[in-house]
């Protein structure tokens, strides 16, 4: 089989996959230090992570970038977010 061969607008899909890839960082940051709270609910957040992640493959794709040079499209998303968790029970004094 024969080598893709560069295209005329591989630059702008590498932009466009770079552009996505910040956004894919912005929102990892959001969800790890909590501030998604105040711009997202937590269904939101997950669906942006989610569009983040497909556009991040379509591009990378589409700019000719294997998948060892692009980042992993899958995220490690825990179920709930944490302010859902059960607070811990209270000891009582004896």
């Amino acid at each position: 089989m024969s080598e893709r061969q560069p295209g005329l607008y591989d630059s702008v899909a590498r932009k466009w996959h770079a552009l996505v890839e910040r956004r894919r960082t912005h929102l990892t940051e959001l969800r790890e230090t909590g501030r998604w709270r105040h711009y997202y609910t937590w269904d939101e957040l997950l669906e942006a992570m989610r569009e983040a992640a497909g556009t991040s493959g379509t591009w990378a794709r589409l700019a000719g970038i294997d998948k060892g040079e692009a980042r992993s499209a899958e995220f490690a998303i825990a179920a709930t977010p944490d302010d859902q968790f059960e607070p811990e029970p209270l000891l009582k004094a004896g």
